[in-house]
């Protein structure tokens, strides 16, 4: 007899940091490590266990689970196109995250021969100043749109994502106006999380909860346009907001424009923070995290398998629950869909079901 409970939870994202490896050191990474310690990454024969395991898991679900190439820089890897296709090879979608900076004609032409489903290029400015300062290398803007130009020649899906920080906030619209010029299918904003090397930034660049709030409105407004599918991670609240502000039926009717969101979307109740739920991120170790932001180790798939970490960790469980939710995230009426940020919260407090530290709004059920 089939487990009711497991029906529920369909893991539709895995992203797995494929090496520590990268060309640039970004000032808000969440790596720690540094290159030197690129001989850890999983082999080739355990990235394909890994994939065998994901796919597994995969069977047993209504759905596939999307596998998201990370890093680090997974271009870095010598046989990440052998595994993206083993990927495919195993009914797996792949999808690709990478800086951009190391795509040039031939290694397009790679990309597209290895049918991702997309690929992600991080911009974090619609300025080479702006950028160039977060990523901490000169010339790596230029690098990235070249990059993004060779995609759009070989006619790959690209999304563009960008981390918000005080630093580029002002220039949230000029991004989504460079990615639409640029032929992007989609505009993803990662709220800072102050976790590996990002936590230097948690007093100089995290927005204030006010700010958060605001910028959250601002996205809105840009989402509403639908001319590009906006999505927001790490910032649960936009749940809440869209539909305060009345978008969210008008988006879940129309559909999103830049077509399907690979490994899911917005139909029927979404929910904000995905660490557990519908997400994992498994390190370049091996090690199981409910998200590349919450450093709670859930198990290593070099010891256990994937799907009882999935099924059976108690981590996970308690965020799926969510019951256990601390101060006003528990006592909010819209703790079922935006859940804060439990890496945030996790960052501040070293508890990840306290409440969201960088959310304005106050419940009227908390005031009570």
């Amino acid at each position: 007899m089939k487990d009711p409970m497991r029906s529920k939870q369909i893991l539709r994202l895995l992203f797995w940091e494929s090496t520590i490896r990268c060309n640039l050191s970004c000032a808000h990474c969440r790596r720690i490590e540094s290159d030197e310690q690129a001989y850890r990454d999983m082999s080739t024969a355990q990235a394909k266990a890994l994939i065998e395991q994901l796919a597994e898991l995969g069977r047993g679900q209504p759905m596939m689970p999307v596998l998201v190439f990370s890093g680090g820089e997974p271009l870095c890897r010598e046989d990440l196109f052998e595994l993206i296709g083993a990927a495919r090879s195993s009914g797996i979608t792949p999808a690709l995250a990478t800086n951009g900076t190391l795509i040039d004609e031939t290694v397009a032409g790679r990309i597209s021969e290895s049918r991702v489903a997309r690929v992600s290029i991080s911009l974090d400015g619609a300025t080479a100043e702006v950028h160039n300062r977060l990523r901490k290398l000169e010339g790596s803007f230029e690098s990235a749109i070249e990059g993004i130009g060779h995609l759009r020649n070989k006619n790959v899906p690209f999304q563009i994502n960008i981390t918000m920080t005080k630093h580029n906030a002002h220039q949230l619209e000029d991004v989504y106006e460079l990615a639409k010029s640029l032929g992007a299918v989609a505009v993803h904003i990662f709220m800072l999380v102050p976790v590996g090397c990002g936590q230097s930034l948690a007093d100089t660049d995290m927005l204030s909860p006010e700010q958060y709030e605001q910028k959250m409105v601002d996205i809105c407004k840009l989402d509403g346009r639908g001319e590009l599918q906006v999505k927001v991670t790490c910032g649960p609240h936009y749940e809440r907001v869209i539909r305060q502000q009345g978008l969210y039926k008008a988006r879940a009717k129309a559909g999103h424009p830049g077509g399907s969101v690979p490994g899911g979307g917005h139909q029927g109740t979404s929910r904000g923070c995905l660490a557990g739920l519908g997400v994992l991120f498994v390190g370049h170790q091996g090690d199981v995290f409910p998200c590349g932001y919450l450093p709670v180790n859930c198990g290593n798939v070099l010891a256990d398998k994937l799907s009882d970490i999935w099924y059976n960790s108690k981590d996970l469980a308690r965020m799926r629950e969510g019951s256990e939710l601390e101060g006003k995230c528990g006592a909010c009426g819209y703790r079922q869909i935006c859940g804060g940020c439990r890496g945030r919260a996790y960052a501040a407090e070293g508890n990840y079901m306290a409440e969201e530290p960088f959310c304005a709004y106050v419940p009227p059920e908390a005031a009570r």
